[in-house]
């Protein structure tokens, strides 16, 4: 089946186009669209009621209306709400709000305490993804008859020979593919992601053209439920044992010191350990939560070899595949190979860390999600 161009929409930013990639005729589709209050999801939500299709959006509420309702850079709350159900009524199409605050908590404000409380970096914008927002919203675009279900995300779906592909967006800037590993094949087939192929100025200029009040609106933050990005405290609240003080061990076995609890460290931290005297920079590098110990040591020892991957998701096969690996969100991709569940670089790599997730792309086409999984342990490169 063809890709079915929507009408354009003219800026001074250029012409933007849609591809939402159904079949004609549009006035017979429903395009559910997964709305969190900002500019993304509202000019996804404005290009499909221009189509022509029937549009219904859908917001989850996902956590109190308190202080992170009111925060700037926050989503899926208070005002955000109404800003989407304004955009909603503008536009002339319904909008319906799903509390799935418990839900929320449960896989992924809890989760992040627990991660940090065993000593692991955790990534919960990629835990929400893979479950209130994909997993739910997609059984309530399903329940709701629709034909695909749109969001704001900075990705493209395209089409190769096996089927939906997942490929990074057009703007690098804005790319999020690294935090859509998870992303299913099945849900693949089914959702939509009209903004990938466009920069964030245009979308912004589109808004604008549109008459959106959100059209300045600034972006959301990646940890949207943290109050001024004081996660620490969250942690602390919720597991007050993450407080726990514990030794400053050197890699050679010294104890340095005493540290002032596990949630204030990551690994390839060097800031804010605060042990002096020594010859050489120190850095986190791994952290014991079972003996409540921070390991540190020269930048050399933060080098690894490979990491075991769990939990999985694969969009194609890659075992015995030279891939590109990308290990951290701001990383750049590094050659490796996929050897089971190991994940071998081709050169040592520096400040991997357990909770993280490793995105892997197509060595012959680096565009391409091939899948991922979350690294478990690492393996230090041989002395």
């Amino acid at each position: 089946m063809a890709p079915i161009m929507i009408e354009t929409i003219s800026s001074p930013a250029g012409l933007a186009q849609a591809d939402f990639q159904l079949a004609m005729p549009l006035k017979d589709r429903r395009i559910v669209v997964a709305m969190s209050g900002g500019v993304d999801s509202s000019v996804v939500a404005a290009l499909a009621a221009r189509s022509g299709a029937e549009v219904i959006g859908v917001t989850l509420q996902l956590y109190d209306h308190g202080a992170k309702a009111k925060r700037v850079g926050a989503c899926c709350a208070g005002q955000d709400i109404k800003d989407a159900r304004a955009v909603a009524d503008r536009l002339g199409f319904a909008h319906h709000v799903y509390d799935h605050e418990s839900r929320f908590r449960d896989t992924v404000i809890d989760q992040f305490a627990d991660e940090y409380l065993n000593g692991r970096t955790p990534i919960p914008c990629v835990r929400c993804n893979m479950g209130v927002k994909f997993t739910d919203l997609f059984a309530l675009a399903k329940d709701l008859g629709a034909d695909c279900l749109a969001t704001g995300h900075y990705v493209r779906r395209m089409m190769g020979p096996n089927g939906a592909e997942l490929h990074r967006a057009v703007d690098p800037a804005r790319d999020q593919s690294y935090f859509l590993f998870a992303t299913t094949q099945d849900q693949l087939d089914f959702l939509r992601f009209p903004l990938g192929g466009l920069e964030k100025s245009v979308v912004r200029e589109i808004a604008r053209d549109l008459g959106l009040g959100v059209a300045g609106k600034p972006d959301s933050q990646d940890i949207c439920f943290v109050p001024d990005g004081d996660y620490a405290t969250l942690v602390r609240k919720l597991r007050p044992e993450a407080d726990d003080q514990g030794e400053i061990v050197h890699v050679d076995g010294t104890v340095l010191g005493a540290h002032k609890g596990l949630v204030h460290y990551t690994v390839g931290q060097r800031r804010g350990i605060e042990i002096g005297g020594q010859a050489e920079p120190l850095y986190v590098i791994r952290l014991n939560a079972a003996a409540k110990q921070v390991v540190v040591g020269p930048r050399s020892a933060l080098a690894v070899s490979g990491a075991r991957l769990g939990e999985a998701n694969w969009l194609d096969g890659v075992d015995g595949r030279d891939v590109m690996a990308k290990v951290r969100s701001m990383a750049r991709p590094v050659p490796a190979r996929v050897e089971g569940d190991r994940l071998v670089f081709a050169a040592p790599e520096f400040g991997v860390a357990p909770g993280q997730a490793a995105v892997l792309y197509d060595a012959a086409d680096n565009s391409r999600v091939l899948g991922g999984g979350w690294i478990d342990e690492t393996y230090p490169v041989a002395a």
